[in-house]
């Protein structure tokens, strides 16, 4: 289903929501946040996670958009090799020598939204990833410009700000079931293992 010039659009919605799911150093400040400071520390933290990450996004885009206009069939090889690296996330979160679930971060009280925010800019794979993962669902001959890209950025923030919504009203719940059970974490990385490996062969295949 194409839609704003997105190619394979609930492909796109399910991509995020894996990557989302997975544990990482942003899930552990939102839940570190909402321990220590409950609902409201918590949505501080996801502010600053969801205005890290859209820096992030558009930084990428601006790259993305410059190549797309100017070699459209360099563009086509960025999209294979975004797959290529697609399946190699996949392939390494079903390693089995991979390390532990970590510990709740550090966070000073008050300043959730400032650390949030760091936490994602300071990210080096961040710009990697989007740089990677953009060109795979861009359609060149229905792509609308930026636009295209605008309707992506808003589906992130919009699945980000439910799900980690949801992680919030959780709270420490949630924190302490991740922590304590190990294999959970393990089976959830191997199941997100397994649909990326999927998307970028499928993707990869168009």
């Amino acid at each position: 289903m194409h839609w704003m010039g997105i190619s394979d659009i609930w492909t796109f919605v399910v991509a995020v929501i894996v990557f989302l799911a997975l544990p990482g150093p942003g899930t552990f400040a939102l839940l570190t946040a909402t321990s220590k400071g409950g609902k409201k520390g918590g949505y501080a933290a996801l502010l600053g996670l969801i205005l890290g990450d859209q820096l992030l996004l558009w930084l990428a885009v601006a790259g993305v958009a410059a190549l797309l206009a100017a070699n459209p069939t360099l563009f086509k090889l960025v999209q294979y090799a975004g797959a290529l690296y697609l399946v190699w996330i996949g392939i390494s979160l079903l390693r089995p020598d991979k390390n532990a679930v970590p510990a709740l971060i550090s966070m000073q009280v008050g300043r959730y939204f400032r650390q949030a925010l760091l936490i994602t800019v300071l990210n080096p794979k961040a710009i990697v990833f989007y740089m990677a993962f953009f060109p795979l669902f861009i359609d060149p001959h229905q792509h609308q410009g930026w636009l295209s890209f605008a309707a992506m950025a808003a589906i992130i923030a919009l699945l980000t700000l439910i799900y980690c919504s949801g992680l919030i009203l959780m709270g420490d719940v949630f924190a302490k079931r991740l922590r304590a059970n190990q294999m959970l974490s393990r089976w959830l990385e191997r199941a997100a293992g397994v649909f990326l490996i999927g998307f970028g062969i499928k993707l990869g295949s168009n």
